[in-house]
């Protein structure tokens, strides 16, 4: 079988993965990140994939910490992996073995009662939060219709 652009052959291994991956419906976006990150994984332990210990997917989830890998390119790799060791290899001990980073969520930012029901009347707005939101009328009652842009 012939991949990609380059028209480089490839392994049966690769070519069984990505059967395995066309026949469970995967898009052409997943199964080429699978293959970035099986291939990844190889070429970490210096040989072919099939042939991975427990210990040497414990060294590689190690090594993508080290070096500073987000935990949402870990969890791909994960992903990639659980799916190649269980699925086309059928070795779901050692898929068993690979661990989801978590992630830490960012909490939005939320406006207390006080600061929706009184906006500020300041010409410039001290928060970028204000921004979009309708501009309390001023004395003369204009204001009310427009939205503030920041400038005042």
């Amino acid at each position: 079988m012939i991949s990609g652009p380059s028209q480089r052959p490839v392994s049966a291994l690769r070519a069984r993965m990505i059967e395995d991956m066309t026949v469970r419906g995967f898009n052409e976006h997943t199964r080429s990140g699978y293959v970035r990150h099986v291939r990844a994984f190889a070429a970490f332990i210096g040989r072919s994939p099939d042939t991975a210990t427990a210990e040497d997917l414990r060294l590689f989830q190690l090594h993508q910490t080290q070096i500073g890998m987000q935990p949402p390119s870990i969890n791909s790799a994960v992903s990639a992996l659980r799916f190649f060791f269980t699925v086309t290899r059928d070795r779901p001990d050692l898929a068993r073995r690979l661990t989801v980073v978590p992630q830490p969520r960012r909490i939005p930012a939320v406006l207390s009662v006080e600061e929706v029901t009184l906006p500020p009347r300041e010409e410039k707005l001290p928060s970028r939060r204000w921004k979009g939101l309708p501009r309390p009328p001023d004395d003369a009652g204009r204001g009310a219709v427009g939205v503030t842009t920041g400038a005042g």
